[in-house]
């Protein structure tokens, strides 16, 4: 069977699910397609907090009204160093911006409903996805889906399907420069049924490693543990996994709960360039990865598509090809802003194992609590650079 869209999407992530809405609201057409289905889709525990940027991209997309009445608003973040935890005022250090925790689980959700009850074409469990022609005027997307061959002609094809995901791996290597860089240890990371610590997220240094007391709500928290990349989570019982977030914290007031979810999550910095490969149009964790020490991934991914969107437009309306022929070098600058500064935030919390590296970092951590320049530095990366 063959059909015809404007932008063929591949992903429905956050990244592939807002393009899709963003296109929607200026009426350029995208068909969607997913190789998981929608409950594993929906249930993808990720990110949590929100840059003003994203924010403002969701109110445009007119998915925003869970994330007005539940979305935590948060003034700063803490940082714990020696026993002693220091809050961050991000509204007095930036003008009055802030971030907000909404979970990017809640985020799909939205997007997922506006685009069924826009009547989008949402494709879950479409797999053997292949690209075709990506560098003709019209490119095509071939898959399975509902027991039948389909076959899509597209203007342009978003790949929003992720690092593992099947259109930068169509590429020819020779056509992509990578630059990457994994760090020696992860994060076991852990949603609970208790409530956070503090209103505000908490960074913690510790000679045992980092760790990061996070919440999902009131009564939610989403703490994570700096652990061995070949962490086996078997050996982390419920009891272990709070005692030593208690040790890291300094502090025996942390309530424990059920544990909901647990995982263990690699460290990895990852670039692609460029994110435009003719007809093909990279977007979200297809082109680029942070580490999530600095909150970075999922707004990466929407000013990406912020990017896209306005390209997308110019071109439907004015037939002017400009945009997309700056978007990569456009949507770069800032992902690679973002990158320093998840690895900065990475360097100076984390123990790295060498004796003289460590004591280079916990010096640097010492100076930024100590500057208001430093924070100030820190505050404005923290709450999103400009588009």
């Amino acid at each position: 069977m063959r059909s015809r869209t404007q932008v063929g999407i591949i992903g429905a992530g956050p990244a592939g699910l807002l393009l899709a809405q963003l296109l929607h609201v200026r009426g350029i057409s995208s068909i969607v397609l997913e190789c998981r289905d929608r409950a594993y889709v929906e249930g993808r525990v990720r990110a949590g907090v929100l840059e003003q940027g994203t924010i403002d991209l969701l109110h445009e997309a007119g998915v925003a009204d869970r994330l007005d009445r539940e979305g935590l608003a948060h003034e700063g973040i803490s940082i714990a160093l020696h026993g002693r935890r220091q809050p961050i005022d991000f509204r007095t250090l930036t003008g009055g911006k802030s971030i907000t925790v909404y979970g990017q689980t809640e985020v799909t959700k939205d997007l997922i409903a506006a685009r069924l009850s826009a009547g989008g074409d949402l494709r879950f469990e479409a797999t053997d996805v292949e690209l075709h022609d990506i560098d003709g005027a019209r490119p095509r997307l071939t898959c399975r889906h509902q027991g039948q061959t389909r076959e899509i002609e597209c203007d342009f094809i978003a790949g929003c399907d992720g690092f593992h995901g099947v259109s930068r791996a169509a590429l020819k290597p020779e056509r992509v420069s990578v630059f990457e860089r994994s760090y020696p240890f992860a994060w076991l990371g852990i949603l609970a049924d208790a409530p956070p610590p503090d209103r505000n997220l908490i960074y913690c240094r510790h000679a045992r490693g980092f760790a990061l007391f996070s919440m999902r709500s009131p009564t939610r928290a989403r703490h994570y543990l700096q652990c061995r990349p070949d962490e086996d989570l078997a050996q982390w019982s419920e009891d272990r996994i709070w005692s030593e977030l208690r040790t890291r914290l300094g502090s025996d007031a942390l309530q424990s709960g059920p544990l909901l979810e647990k995982s263990v999550t690699p460290m990895r910095s990852f670039v692609a360039e460029p994110l435009r490969h003719g007809r093909l149009l990279l977007a979200g964790d297809s082109g680029h990865i942070v580490p999530p020490t600095g909150a970075k991934g999922l707004n990466l991914a929407a000013s990406d598509v912020h990017y896209l969107v306005e390209a997308l437009d110019r071109f439907y309306r004015k037939d002017d090809e400009s945009g997309l022929a700056a978007y990569s070098e456009t949507a770069l600058k800032r992902v690679w802003k973002a990158q320093r500064f998840s690895w900065w935030m990475t360097s100076m919390l984390h123990i790295f194992g060498d004796p003289f590296e460590d004591r280079i970092h916990q010096a640097e951590l010492e100076y930024v609590l100590a500057s208001k320049a430093a924070l100030t530095t820190l505050a404005e990366n923290y709450v999103g650079l400009p588009f």
